[in-house]
Formats: C-alpha cells, structure tokens, sequence
C-alpha cells in the first residue's frame, strides 16, 4: 500500500496563487530586478518553488547553495562586502550564527508565523518546521523498549546498533540544544556515551533511515520528515517508524529552516518580498505535500500520518539562542565525532 498526501482542490490551489500574487506584488511590467540567496537548502527541494517565486514577481533569483554552517561562515567572513540578500538556513544554529548581520523584518511579515518559530528580536523567521526523532526498525525493535529520553542511548544495550549523522546541520543543531539545556558537561558525556556505543556514521538523514529499513542498524537520529520519503515509495510495509521521545529533552526539539535578509542587502524590499513567498499559502503548501515538513502558517494541510506539533512533548528551547554553532563544532572535535 502506498502512501499518497490529499493535496488541496484546484480551486483551493488557484485561491492560493491569486492570493500570493497579491501579497508579493505581481509587477510584470517593473524592471527586472535580482537578488541573491544563499542557501543551506538543496537545490532539488527548493528551486521549484524558487522558480514560482520568479514566475510570479520577475524578480531574478541568483542562488548559491551549501551546507548552511558553511554558508554562515562565509557570511561572516564577507561581512558588508557579501552579495547575499537573504539566507535561507536548514536549522536555527545557522542563523543565529548571522543574526547579527540580519536587519529586522517587518512585524507584518513576522507576525504571520507561529512566535516560537522566529527570532525574538524580529531578525529570521521559520520557513518550515522539523522534529528530532528516533527512526527504529519495527522487526528488530518494539516500541515500547525505547527509552523515553534521548540519554538512554548510552546504555551498553544500544551499542553497534545506532545510527547517525555528526556532519550533518540538524544533528549539530541538536547538539547545540543539548548545550543549551544540559549545559557542556551533560552534552560531552552524552557525545562520548554513543561513541562508545560504537555508532555508524552516515552522511545524511536519508542514508540512516534506508540503514535502519534494511536492518543494518536498529534505531537512529534523523529529522522526522525522512521516513515519509520512504512511506511514499516503498509504502507502509517499509520496517521503520519515527518515534518521539517523551521526555522533552533536546532529542525531541522542533528545528526550523528560516530565512533572513541581509543587513548589506541593496534589494531589501525584493528580499523581503521574497521571504514573505515563502510563507505564503503555495509556498508553504508545498513543502507541508513535497517534503512533509511541518508549515509554520495556519491553514495548511498535513499528512494524515504526522504527528501533530501540539502532542509532541519539545524542550522550551528558544529558538534565538541557539547561536553558538562554533561552539558545538568546538566540542564534537574535541570529543572526536568529527
């Protein structure tokens, strides 16, 4: 059985689009103008709706695409001289890193996401919104032997049966939580705990959901959205299953990929009109059926088969304040992760 995502009605889908012409200002007739975004985004997930951002505005979107850390630093490094306009970020690490560099958005244009998915100080908001959680093979692993805090992984139990993925931005987003919440020491015990668990070590989230399917590993630490990948193609007999740990520790936290504008930009009201695309109906339709993020608007419909925001038990993290990305990268070097 395979599963497929109940898109909207046509006429629910034209209301969209006339409604994002509206709030992005279709202006066919102005000069061509372009912007420049850099993205921790890949390419295959967001350059169709780039492309129906440009479709709509005839505004140019000149993208240069990376690992967002990386994107970051190079931010950094540019300081005023960067011909980025805005960054679209995978993880709230990443953008706290460049807060600073970030000009205040319009309350207009904040107010239209759920608050604990922007910045406090009005500088990014979320795109899109994604857990933590445990991807478990369901043939080698009930449910219910799952401990209830990401912690218990430690436990001898779980060694060379564990999955993850140091390199990758959400895992050091995580990370990142866990300092904030535990605090330094916590985290180090708990990177060198799994170390000694023996864990492989994958690329990405997508490769630890297909190890845990097939059974090389048991359980392992993706965002939650890269199981239904799987579901979709290879239907519900696919052997894993996300579980959300209970605890509301850092290991369930809710990330968010968000978007900022350039304090340099030389097109900011383009820039703006840009990030308030993707918070639009169509926009964030899109990633809620393509890619079963969770929208961070009202309004927009789910997959039958993900949980909602409200049950998930998260840490009162906020968001803003997970900045100190060289820090995590400090510690996960130190402890020899990466």
């Amino acid at each position: 059985m395979r599963l497929f995502f109940r898109v909207p009605t046509v006429s629910a889908l034209l209301a969209a689009v006339a409604m994002t012409l509206v709030l992005v200002g279709c202006g066919g007739a102005a000069a061509k103008e372009t912007i420049t975004v850099y993205s921790g985004r890949s390419k295959e997930l967001v350059e169709p709706i780039i492309q129906q951002f440009q479709d709509a505005t005839n505004i140019e979107v000149k993208v240069r695409y990376g690992g967002t850390s990386e994107l970051a630093a190079t931010i950094l490094e540019e300081g005023k001289n960067t011909p980025a306009d805005v960054f679209w970020a995978q993880d709230p690490a990443g953008l706290g890193a460049v807060s600073p560099r970030l000009t205040r958005l319009p309350d207009s244009l904040l107010s239209q996401a759920d608050p604990r998915f922007r910045s406090s100080e009005g500088r990014w908001v979320g795109i899109s919104g994604r857990a933590r959680v445990v991807v478990y093979n369901t043939q080698r692993v009930k449910e219910q032997d799952l401990p209830t805090d990401i912690s218990g992984f430690t436990d001898s139990s779980w060694k060379g049966r564990i999955g993850w993925a140091p390199t990758n931005g959400s895992f050091q987003a995580m990370v990142t939580a866990m300092r904030k919440q535990w605090g330094e020491e916590k985290t180090r015990q708990w990177l060198l705990g799994i170390k000694a668990n023996e864990p492989k070590a994958y690329r990405d989230n997508t490769s630890i959901v297909n190890a845990v399917g097939t059974g090389e590993i048991d359980v392992g630490f993706p965002n939650h959205y890269y199981l239904f990948r799987f579901l979709q193609e290879k239907g519900e007999s696919f052997p894993a299953r996300n579980y959300y740990l209970q605890s509301g520790g850092p290991g369930g936290v809710i990330l968010v990929a968000g978007a900022g504008v350039l304090e340099t930009s030389k097109h900011k009201d383009a820039a703006q009109r840009f990030v308030q695309f993707l918070l639009s109906p169509v926009a964030q339709q899109y990633f809620a059926s393509q890619t079963f993020e969770y929208p961070v608007v009202e309004g927009v419909r789910t997959h039958r088969l993900l949980k909602p925001l409200s049950d998930i038990q998260s840490p009162s993290i906020d968001l803003s304040d997970m900045t100190d990305l060289e820090g995590t990268l400090k510690l996960l070097r130190d402890v020899g992760v990466l």
